[in-house]
């Protein structure tokens, strides 16, 4: 049988994604309609989610990483 990895975060990096693309999305089309009233609030909510995304996915890296070095270094203490 095939051990099976442990899950690791299965939202983070692609949530993250997803959160960056609609604070692009929102970001542009804030932009487009500048005349229209709250215009600004649309845009300064797209600027801050997209600002966000960009740490989430990348903490949520780093996190993947280190646990996959942990997993390595538990398998090679237990074969010891």
């Amino acid at each position: 049988m095939e051990t099976k990895k442990k899950m690791r975060c299965p939202l983070g990096v692609p949530g993250g994604i997803i959160a960056a693309l609609i604070g692009l999305a929102g970001i542009v089309c804030s932009l487009m309609h500048l005349d229209m009233p709250y215009a600004w609030h649309g845009f300064a909510v797209s600027l801050a989610l997209f600002l966000i995304a960009g740490p989430l996915v990348r903490i949520t890296m780093m996190i993947h990483s280190a646990n996959d070095r942990l997993d390595e270094l538990e398998s090679k203490m237990d074969k010891k």
